[in-house]
């Protein structure tokens, strides 16, 4: 099984600047590569294959593009199949139309051909056209490495590489553990196990309150400083937008922490599966659901129990989990949301949640 490993880069101001040049080239070839597809679409012309987007490029950096000559070849070859393969999940609908990259905006990442990455004692890597930079942990060595990307989280520089790893061989348990996810705590276990929400701590909602404090205060320099139809960015703007960049990268990292140590702890529970409920998160995206973070949570999951060998099973969205009585199998057809403990003519009062993930522990394939 593949599982990545991410570190921390420390490049020198001359190798920073090359990996800008890199990020902004990655960007510029994806958007490029779209604009092409587009383009040729309109006009009924069929799918252009990424190797024909590749050869024309090769004949633009003669011309047009010579400034690629000055960034690693892969970086390009790269952009043009992810904006590729973008397009082909969304011809087959398992994706949404893929979107323009705006500098302000995308993630600051691109590749780097695993075949071209070298690695040495002494914490060091090799990045192509960029050098030897210095990394906070040592990446293991004679191994094979898969997708490495290097990336910016609007404050260090990182690196990610896929590594080939032998699954985890453990003694389970015979439990069967359900999972309720929810708005007043993540998750409910039918272990009785329940993991609160992150997002209604001290911290988080101290710095939420802080953000949107500083967000107020960015909005009004704008507007104070807007010359007729423009605005422009002063300096004070650009330090406080900095801070506010700071802010989302800390909360993101606080939330997707806590996501890792709850499904760390499920799947040291060993149960010999977990079941779930299937979410349509994509048609529930309001901002408590989405702080949540519902999909990350089953992405972690799912090969989090698959590298230990425990069976997930993910229930259809329609599977009447919370109106069933754990007890005596009724159904209550008018439960609402409002009701938040489970009251069954059979004398079972239960919270709904924990109800819900009962049911589910119980749930059997069809």
């Amino acid at each position: 099984m593949i599982l990545a490993k991410k570190v921390r880069l420390y490049p020198s101001q001359l190798q920073e600047q090359k990996l800008w040049q890199s990020v902004g080239t990655s960007r510029f070839i994806y958007n490029w590569t779209l604009a092409k597809q587009e383009e040729n679409y309109k006009k009924g012309g069929k799918f252009i294959s990424d190797s024909e987007l590749r050869k024309e490029i090769t004949q633009l950096k003669k011309t047009e593009l010579v400034w690629l000559n000055e960034i690693s070849n892969n970086v390009a070859k790269q952009s043009v199949k992810d904006a590729c393969d973008s397009y082909k999940r969304f011809f087959k609908g398992l994706s949404d139309k893929p979107k323009f990259k705006s500098r302000r905006k995308s993630k600051k990442s691109f590749y780097n051909d695993n075949g071209k990455l070298k690695v040495k004692e002494e914490n060091l890597v090799n990045i192509e056209k960029v050098g030897w930079i210095k990394t906070n942990e040592q990446l293991p060595i004679g191994v094979k490495y898969s997708n490495p990307r290097i990336s910016y989280d609007n404050k260090y520089w990182y690196i990610s590489v896929g590594i080939e790893q032998e699954e985890v061989q453990e003694e389970l348990t015979d439990v069967s553990l359900g999972i309720d996810l929810g708005i007043k705590d993540l998750a409910i276990c039918s272990d009785n196990k329940v993991y609160k929400n992150i997002n209604k701590t001290y911290i988080v909602r101290k710095i939420e309150k802080k953000l949107r404090r500083l967000q107020r205060q960015v909005s009004r320099k704008y507007e104070n400083n807007k010359k007729g139809k423009e605005y422009v960015k002063t300096s004070n703007i650009i330090k406080f937008e900095k801070q506010i960049q700071l802010m989302h990268r800390r909360l993101a990292n606080i939330r997707n922490n806590y996501l890792h140590q709850t499904t760390t702890n499920i799947v040291k529970t060993k149960p010999y599966r977990v079941v779930i409920e299937d979410l349509a998160v994509s048609n529930m995206m309001k901002k408590a659901i989405a702080k949540q973070g519902f999909y990350e949570f089953r992405r972690q999951l799912e090969y989090k129990c698959k590298f230990r060998g425990i069976e997930l099973v993910v229930v259809d969205r329609f599977y009447p989990s919370s109106k069933t009585c754990s007890c005596c199998g009724e159904i209550k057809k008018n439960l609402k949301l409002k009701d938040r403990l489970y009251n069954c003519s059979c004398g079972l009062s239960i919270d709904r949640d924990l109800n819900a993930s009962l049911n589910l522990s119980k749930y059997k394939l069809a």
